[in-house]
C-alpha cells in the first residue's frame, strides 16, 4: 500500500487539474453576425408554387453540360438561357439542345456575361456550375435579382461567403440550395429511409468522405483552378459528398446541430509531386496535406468522421458508414447491413433465424430489406433516373426533386443552412489544423432555429 498511495495521490491531483481545465475549456470561436431586424429564418421555407420553372445555367464545362442535358428530361422545367466564359462551350451546349428540338438564349465571351443571365426577368432559377471561387458571388447576385439559386458543391469556401448566402437568402426569401448529389445515391436514400423507420435504433455515429484520386482529371479543370486551390489552402476543401448524407441521418438543424470539430492532416507529398511531374518544377509551397480527417460532435452527443483525399492511389470511397444502437450500415468498399437479431421482422427477412449482429446480412436478406424499405423517391423515379443517368441516376433525382419542390411550393430537400453546415468544414478544418488540431466551435447558422423542426424528412405534395 505504501507503494501505491503516492500514485493514487498523483492520479487524484491530476484528476482535479484536468477537471479544472475542462471547466475553463473553450473551443476557438468565430463570430456569428446578428440577423437584421425584421428578417426571419428559412427553416422549412416554402416559396409560392411555380408551374413551369424557367432555368438559366451558368457554367457549361465538366458538370454544366451534363446538367443542361439532364434538364431536357426533367418535367416541370424549361431551359431558358445558358452561359459560359468560353464561347465554344456555349456553342457545344446549343448544338446539343438543337438536336433535342430546343433552343435557349446564349451568353458568354466575358467574365461578366453571367450577370446578364441573372438579370433576365423570365428566369425563376439560376443553376450555377462554375469553379468554386465564383459560386457564392454568382448566387448572391442571382438572389438579389429575384431568382432562386442552385449551386454546385462546394457552394461557399469561407465563412464570409457562408454568412452572405444565409443573409441574402433570408432577406430576399429566395431558396439557396447546394447541389449535393450524393444524398440521392440509391444506397444512401434507402438507408436513410431505414434509419427514419427506426431499423438502426438511435443513430450514434456516421462516417463520410471524398476519397478520389484525381490524377486523370486534373488537366480538365479550367485554368487549373482545383489543383491551385489545394496548393493555396489547407483543410478539407471538398467535404460535402461525405458530410451531406451523414447530416441527413443525424437530423442536422432539425433537432440537432454540429457544435465542435477537430481536424488534422498528413504532410503534403503527392500533391506537390504531381505539380513537379507535370511542370518540371517543384512548387515553393503546397498548403494542403494529402489526407485530411475531421471529427465532429453534435449537440445531442452524436459524432461524425469526415475524410478528404484526392491525391493518393486509394480506391474511390465516400465511406458512408452508420453506427446505431440496433444496427450498422456500410457502403464502401462493399454494401452491407448488420442488425441485432431481434431488430427485423421474420415476415420480411429470409432466413431470419440465422440473423446475427456479428456479420453482414446475406445478399438475399439485403435485397429483401432494400425492396421493403426502398425510399419512396427511388421507387417513384429510380428507373427513369438510371436511364437519364448522371452518376448512376443520383444527379437526375437531385434535379427532379429540386423542380418538384419548386413546382409544388414545398420546402427544398436541402436549404441554405444545410449548405452552411456542410461547407463550414472547409474554413473550420483549416482553423483547427493551423492551430495544432485545436477544437473549433461550429456556429449556429440558423441563429436559434436549429431545434424548431424534429427530424429530417423529404416534403411531398398532398391531395386536398
Amino acid at each position: 500500500m505504501k507503494l501505491i498511495r503516492p500514485f493514487v495521490l498523483a492520479v487524484s491531483a491530476l484528476t482535479v487539474t484536468v477537471a479544472a481545465w475542462a471547466a475553463d475549456f473553450k473551443p476557438i470561436e468565430t463570430p456569428v453576425p446578428d440577423r437584421p431586424a425584421g428578417v426571419t429564418d428559412m427553416v422549412e421555407f416554402a416559396a409560392d408554387p411555380i408551374d413551369t420553372v424557367r432555368v438559366g445555367f451558368i457554367g457549361l464545362g465538366m458538370r454544366g453540360y451534363s446538367a443542361v442535358e439532364r434538364f431536357i428530361h426533367v418535367p416541370g422545367s424549361k431551359i431558358m438561357a445558358i452561359c459560359d466564359i468560353e464561347m465554344p462551350q456555349v456553342e457545344r451546349s446549343l448544338k446539343m439542345l438543337e438536336k433535342n428540338g430546343l433552343t435557349a438564349a446564349a451568353y458568354g465571351g466575358s467574365e461578366d456575361s453571367w450577370k446578364e443571365l441573372c438579370e433576365r426577368p423570365d428566369i425563376d432559377l439560376v443553376y450555377i456550375v462554375t469553379d468554386w471561387k465564383h459560386h457564392a458571388q454568382m448566387a448572391q447576385y442571382a438572389m438579389e435579382h429575384g431568382k432562386h439559386v442552385a449551386i454546385e458543391v462546394p457552394a461557399a469556401m469561407n465563412l464570409d461567403e457562408i454568412w452572405t448566402l444565409i443573409d441574402t437568402s433570408e432577406r430576399t426569401r429566395k431558396h439557396c440550395m447546394m447541389l449535393e448529389n450524393c444524398v440521392y445515391d440509391f444506397f444512401e436514400m434507402n438507408t436513410l429511409n431505414m434509419a427514419q423507420q427506426g431499423l438502426f435504433g438511435e443513430v450514434l455515429h456516421v462516417e463520410g468522405s471524398y476519397i478520389h484520386n484525381l490524377d486523370e482529371f486534373w488537366p480538365y479543370y479550367w485554368n487549373n483552378w482545383r489543383m491551385d486551390y489545394n496548393r493555396e489552402h489547407r483543410g478539407d476543401v471538398y467535404p460535402t459528398h461525405g458530410t451531406g448524407p451523414a447530416c441527413q441521418l443525424l437530423d442536422m438543424h432539425r433537432g440537432d446541430r454540429m457544435t465542435t470539430l477537430v481536424a488534422m492532416d498528413t504532410k503534403a507529398v503527392n500533391g506537390p509531386a504531381y505539380i513537379e511531374k507535370t511542370t518540371g518544377k517543384a512548387p515553393e509551397s503546397f498548403a494542403n496535406g494529402d489526407h485530411t480527417m475531421t471529427m465532429i460532435r453534435t449537440a445531442n452527443g452524436k459524432t461524425l468522421h469526415i475524410q478528404h483525399d484526392v491525391v493518393t492511389p486509394r480506391p474511390y470511397s465516400r465511406m458512408y458508414q452508420l453506427t446505431g444502437t440496433k444496427g450498422f450500415a456500410n457502403k464502401y468498399p462493399s454494401e452491407g447491413y448488420a442488425f441485432e437479431p431481434d431488430q427485423l421482422a421474420a415476415d420480411s427477412m429470409p432466413d431470419h433465424e440465422n440473423l446475427t449482429a456479428h456479420g453482414f446480412i446475406s445478399d438475399a436478406q439485403r435485397e429483401a430489406l432494400t425492396e421493403k424499405y426502398m425510399h419512396p423517391i427511388i421507387r417513384e423515379v429510380g428507373d427513369v433516373a438510371k436511364k437519364v443517368g448522371g452518376h448512376g441516376g443520383m444527379d437526375y433525382i437531385m434535379d427532379y426533386r429540386l423542380i418538384y419542390c419548386l413546382n409544388n411550393g414545398l420546402p427544398l430537400d436541402m436549404d441554405v443552412y444545410d449548405l452552411a453546415e456542410w461547407c463550414c468544414l472547409i474554413p473550420l478544418s483549416a482553423i483547427s489544423i493551423e492551430n495544432g488540431s485545436a477544437p473549433v466551435a461550429v456556429p449556429d447558422f440558423t441563429r436559434g432555429a436549429w431545434n424548431k423542426v424534429k427530424g429530417y424528412r423529404h416534403a411531398f405534395k398532398t391531395d386536398k
